[in-house]
Parts: structure tokens; sequence; C-alpha cells
């Protein structure tokens, strides 16, 4: 009897175990700084660069196609939305805002392949200074260390504004949203890709699905999350907006990245190993989440939006 149930209770402490880590080592939205600290961690330790490469966002994964290599999908979501926004319509030499830079994966492929000047800003300082690193003198790419909330720039210093995966961390959507849109030139372009709930305001959220979001929002220093719905609305009747505003879920071309950020540890398994035994831990400790991510996206109780409006 207890051989049968053993497997049973090698679970439960295994769930319960991970709840106390989570507990322990939970990243909960205080304030910018805390965003700032998670992300210098994650930097400093190299374990997301070893595995993912150069680009922590989600990648693009065409319907129908399979054995898509997970970074180069990362790179192929680039272009899909430089093309889904229109930004490619720019001509070489444009002055881009790449607000949410990370390491400047995405600040070197807009670059390098359309020739832009591109300015990167993160609130992370290890960022920054990785960026740099990796960035080669000949691209046109600077990378500074600024808030999104309080932009350093004058009103209309950008011909297109360009984030990715940075409004979740976003305390406050419409300052955010404020911010893009008074640095972008009247009639230049902005392309934004995030995550986003449901509308749960008209959607409310099961028992289930609460415990979900709390894990999302708490492990990742996300403050809230809002609807694509809610979000372009706030785009629309931004003052600096033209007001026409395009938004799509491209949760059915990003959804496969979930998992495959978990299956790369097991294709490059070196990547974790050169970096020490709590390189292994640390994996391991990110894993539930990747995974609540996944169901959450697949239920439809999250949502990856892309926008794409003009100034």
């Amino acid at each position: 009897m207890f051989e049968l149930l053993l497997p049973f209770f090698t679970l439960v402490l295994l769930l319960l175990a991970l709840s106390i880590i989570w507990r322990i080592n939970a990243r909960k939205y205080i304030s910018s700084g805390t965003v700032a600290s998670a992300y210098d961690a994650w930097t400093k330790d190299k374990l997301l660069e070893r595995m993912w490469g150069e680009h922590i966002h989600l990648g693009f994964y065409p319907l129908g196609k399979k054995n898509i290599d997970f970074r180069k999908a990362k790179v192929q979501f680039v272009h899909e939305l430089v093309k889904w926004s229109d930004l490619d319509k720019l001509p070489k030499g444009s002055r881009i805002l790449d607000i949410g830079c990370g390491i400047g994966g995405s600040s070197r492929i807009l670059a390098k392949h359309y020739g832009f000047n591109v300015t990167g800003i993160t609130i992370s300082p290890a960022q920054v200074q990785r960026a740099r690193e990796l960035t080669p003198s000949y691209l046109n790419c600077n990378f500074q260390v600024m808030d999104a909330l309080d932009l350093k720039f004058d009103d209309g210093s950008f011909d297109g504004v360009w984030s990715v995966e940075a409004g979740a961390h976003m305390n406050d959507k419409a300052k955010f949203a404020d911010e893009m849109l008074r640095t972008l030139r009247p009639g230049g372009y902005l392309a934004l890709a995030d995550w986003n709930s449901r509308d749960l305001s008209h959607y409310p959220p099961s028992f289930l699905e609460k415990l979900v979001l709390k894990q999302l929002l708490e492990q990742w220093v996300h403050p809230n999350f809002i609807s694509i719905n809610e979000f372009g609305n706030i785009l629309r009747t931004n003052k600096n907006s033209a007001g026409i505003i395009s938004s799509e879920n491209w949760n059915v071309y990003t959804n496969p990245s979930w998992y495959d950020s978990i299956i790369e540890g097991f294709r490059r398994p070196f990547s974790i190993l050169s970096l020490g035994p709590s390189a292994i831990i640390k994996s391991l400790r990110e894993v539930p989440t990747i995974v609540l991510m996944n169901w959450a996206f697949r239920k439809g109780l999250m949502e990856f939006g892309v926008y794409k409006c003009r100034g």
C-alpha cells in the first residue's frame, strides 16, 4: 500500500517544496527598483543569456511550421513585428527608441537589418552594461539606464518607438503610453508587444485563475495586467496619438516559446552546468512559472497583445 502511495506523497512534497521556494524567493513588485533588481540579478548570473541567447522575449512560430529553432524564432519575432507595425516604412537613419531593451538583442537587429539609429533604455544598470559589451561599435546603438515612466527625452525626439514585453512591469499603464507617444514625433510609428490578461471585468477569473494570476504577478515583478482592449483604448485616447490604433492577439504565434524555453535547457545542458550547481537550482526555480504562463496563455487567461499606431 505504501509503495502505491509513494509517488503521490513525493508529488505532494515536491509541490510543497516549490511553494516554500516561491514564497521565500518571490519577486513581488514593490517599485521600479524591484524590477531593476530582478533584471540585474538575471543579467549578472547569465543564466537566461546562456539558455535563450540575446533575446529574452518570446519567439514567433509561423502556423504549420515545425522544428523551428527557439533562438531563431526570437529573431523572427522582431522582423514580424517590424513588418506588421509598418516600422519598415521608415528610412535608414531613422531614430528609434527601444523601451525595455534588455541586453540589446532587438536594438541590434533594428540597427543592423534596417539601418536605424537606436537608443535602448532599461531600468537595469546590469542590462545596460551587458548590452554595451555585446554591441559592435559599427552599429548605431546606444544604451542608457532610464525609467520608462520618466523618459529624459524632448517631445517628438524619435521617428519610431519600439517596446517588447516591458509594459507588464509598468504600474501606471497610462503614464507608460503617454511617455512613449510624447517622445514620438507626429506621424512617427509605434510598435509594441506585451503580455495582457483577458478582460477580467467582463470575464471575471475563477478561483483557480486568481491563484495563477497571483503567481504570475509575484514571481516576475509584475504590478498588474490589463487586457488588449484596455491598453488599446489608453493609446487611442492619448492626446499625442492620431487615434488610429490596431491591435491583435498573437497567442497562436508565440505560445510554443514557453515549452521551448524549458526544452532549451536540455538542448544546451552545458549552458547551465558551466555556471555551477546554483544555476541548476535557479533554472528549476523558473520552471513552474513558465508552465503556469503556458497554461494561462493556452487557456486565454493571458493574451499576447501587439499594437501599432501613428504619432
